[in-house]
């Protein structure tokens, strides 16, 4: 076998040049209380909102009564608000931890996550002034992509956590 036929080793393959970027390694929260990490734990509540709205306004839809629709309203709000705050404390982590701005993966998450924020706020605004004229067609159907929102960019978020370990903490 000549030279250009023998396959190649490890160290002969090509090298991902932002991997070697200094601070590429470094992905340890710095945004955290006791080293528990405050974007992983303030994450849950717009998440389980978001399915709440989404919750609600079916079940108006099926029964006609007021009060989930009035449900549906809180939970938007309320979700929306959340957001915002898990938001504030993911942009942090987002800038301050080298590592983590370095990879592609966490922006996509991040434009995610600001999209479903836009659409959260969008449908709590909808409802306002009149919240059970609101539901029925447009409530329901941004509730519905709310909801797949949050699938898509909880998936992200977690394989961002749990394969790449982003915004953990390495603890003692």
């Amino acid at each position: 076998m000549t030279e250009e036929q023998t396959p190649q080793c490890d160290e002969d393959r090509l090298i991902d040049p932002i991997a070697e970027a200094p601070g590429y390694q470094q992905t340890e929260t710095r945004i955290a209380v006791n080293g528990h990490p405050i974007h992983a734990m303030s994450v849950a509540f717009p998440v389980a909102l978001s399915f709440c709205l989404l919750g609600a306004d079916v079940l108006f839809w099926w029964t006609g009564d007021a009060f989930w629709a009035r449900a549906a309203l809180w939970a938007a709000g309320t979700g929306f608000l959340f957001g915002m705050l898990a938001a504030f404390s993911g942009t942090a982590e987002l800038l301050l931890v080298r590592g983590i701005r370095a990879r592609a993966a966490a922006w996509t998450h991040a434009i995610i996550a600001v999209t479903l924020l836009s659409v959260l706020g969008a449908n709590w605004g909808h409802r306002l002034y009149g919240y059970e004229a609101a539901v029925l067609p447009y409530g329901i159907l941004l509730s519905a992509l709310g909801a797949a929102m949050v699938a898509f960019t909880g998936w992200h978020g977690g394989k961002l956590v749990f394969d790449y370990h982003l915004g953990t903490s390495k603890g003692n």
